[in-house]
């Protein structure tokens, strides 16, 4: 009990960081509901809008077509336009967005240890 409450006054001795630029913008746009999520279906192959939203159960087409519009925005997603006919439309990642291919599998894989299928940390992590 001695050593938890050391670490309590520690943590309130020092003062708290402040969270780093760069984190704050990568959740300002991959935090964000859909996103990693399109971006994890797109790391696969370029892909039209309708086999992408058939992809992401429960996203609304409204939904998809902003977030894909805030992917391209940002520079991480390019849309092309195939004439056809028929007119169709593919989105693809940019080399920026596959450079988060290895981020996303890291989150994959602490996902696969830390987080059970109900979204909790297994009671063994806790600690």
């Amino acid at each position: 009990m001695a050593v938890q409450e050391s670490h309590e006054q520690q943590a309130h001795q020092q003062p708290c960081a402040r969270v780093d630029d760069g984190i704050t913008r990568v959740f300002q746009l991959l935090g964000k509901r859909w996103t990693g999520l399109i971006v994890a279906v797109l790391l696969e192959r370029p892909v039209h809008f309708a086999e992408l939203r058939r992809a992401i159960p429960g996203i609304s087409e409204r939904m998809l077509s902003d977030r894909l519009t805030e992917l391209a925005t940002a520079g991480l997603v390019v849309r092309e336009v195939d004439e056809g006919p028929p007119l169709r439309v593919a989105y693809r990642l940019t080399t920026a967005g596959a450079a988060l291919e290895a981020s996303l599998g890291e989150l994959r894989t602490w996902a696969g240890v830390y987080l059970a299928e109900d979204g909790r940390c297994p009671e063994e992590f806790r600690t």
